[in-house]
């Protein structure tokens, strides 16, 4: 028997039930986080003593700085994600962008926008 070159339809759509609910989630995490960066949520200090203030001041800066990298990082997760149903629909999906061989499904259920296999990656490292 020839080996598979293509997830079937039946396991493309599986895939994309995986990577909607995941996109979900991430766009939910998303949304909080850009909420708390524009401050929507406003708990500041405005009466407190002024030493206490700037000590919550540089804890702030830092708590930003920190929330704007992991926002951006959830972006690019989401953007992952998104070209991952791209994929989906031309039919693909799953397939290792360096052997051309399918990525296996255990890999792509827990890193669903994988576009190579571990050794591809590891390969890549090396």
């Amino acid at each position: 028997m020839a080996e598979k070159t293509r997830y079937s339809d039946e396991e493309l759509e599986e895939f994309r039930s995986i990577i909607n609910e995941k996109l979900a989630l991430a766009r939910r995490d998303y949304n909080a986080m850009m909420k708390q960066l524009m401050n929507a949520d406003n708990n500041d200090v405005i009466d407190t003593s002024p030493t206490y203030k700037a000590l919550e001041e540089g804890s702030a800066t830092q708590s930003k700085e920190e929330l704007v990298s992991l926002a951006a990082r959830q972006q690019k997760f989401i953007q992952g994600l998104e070209t991952a149903l791209i994929r989906i629909e031309n039919k693909t999906y799953g397939i290792d962008r360096i052997t051309g061989k399918l990525i296996p499904k255990e890999r792509l259920r827990a890193v669903p926008h994988a576009t190579l296999s571990v050794e591809s990656k590891n390969a890549r490292k090396h």
